[in-house]
């Protein structure tokens, strides 16, 4: 009997350590912090497992041994650390000790503005821009090219804007970033022209790269009897606010909030 229970306990810790060994491989690139919930136990010591919440200075209070600091720590790091006390204090001998993150509250994004589900996203392993966009559902119908993330830096925060579609259309991955926690991205509303005047559908519509006049006037429908393509024009607003009326070529390119109108033909 003494050897049947034995060979159990070894093949319940062997058991355990492979649990431990593929958790350490789905959360190795996570980071402690603030807020996270943690569930800590320890094999065969029901009285040592609790639930407890990392506080804003990055320590837990834990059985025994007291405070710990386990911010900035994986939670093998963390768990070997809590081991390592239990031990030298002379609490266990070779304690296996396992932390699952129940919750992951200080390494999460925020995804505002133009996509399908704004919100907040926990960051449980390491995540790019493109995989952060993709958890909040992708750019909506309304969002545009431009990427907004501002994160926290040291004395201050910092801004970098990322111009999604030419990153896909150059294949140039080096701004598809690693989101940290704490990060806002920010998903801008696609830019707008307008067209009124004399054709067959007056209002605005989403600017598309590169669009010139002549295809902003398909976009409106084309013209209507009694427009023409002479003489159309664009009002434009410079930097320091003055509308600028401006003549409309067919190739001009337009830019944001442009307003183009399409004169009524006189014959």
């Amino acid at each position: 009997m003494k050897i049947m229970i034995n060979l159990i306990k070894n093949f319940l810790t062997v058991l355990l350590v492979f649990a431990t060994i593929h958790v350490d491989a789905a959360e190795s690139d996570i980071v402690l912090g603030p807020g996270d919930v943690l569930r800590i136990s320890v094999f065969e010591q029901p009285d040592l497992s609790l639930e407890v919440r990392v506080s804003e200075s990055g320590t837990i209070t834990y059985p025994l041994i007291g405070e710990v600091k386990v911010g900035g720590q994986t939670p093998a790091a963390a768990e070997r650390k809590i081991a390592g006390m239990l031990e030298t204090g002379g609490y266990l001998r070779s304690p296996h000790v396992n932390i699952i993150v129940a919750q992951l509250q200080s390494q999460q994004a925020s995804v505002l503005g133009q996509v399908n589900r704004p919100g907040r996203y926990p960051l449980d392993s390491a995540k790019s821009l493109a995989d952060v966009l993709a958890l909040a559902g992708g750019v909506a119908p309304e969002g545009g090219d431009l990427i907004t993330i501002v994160r926290k830096v040291e004395g201050g925060t910092n801004r970098e804007v990322v111009d999604l579609a030419s990153m896909m259309r150059d294949g140039n991955l080096a701004k598809n970033i690693t989101v940290a926690g704490g990060d806002i991205i920010y998903v801008e509303r696609a830019p707008r022209f307008y067209i009124y005047g004399e054709v067959q559908r007056p209002s605005q519509y989403r600017l598309e790269h590169n669009t010139t006049v002549i295809q902003a006037l398909a976009m409106g429908g084309g013209l209507s009897l009694r427009g023409t393509e002479k003489g159309m024009k664009i009002k434009r607003r410079d930097s320091v606010g003055t509308i600028q009326v401006l003549d409309a070529k067919h190739d001009d390119l337009l830019q944001p909030d442009d307003v183009v109108y399409v004169k009524e033909s006189l014959f």
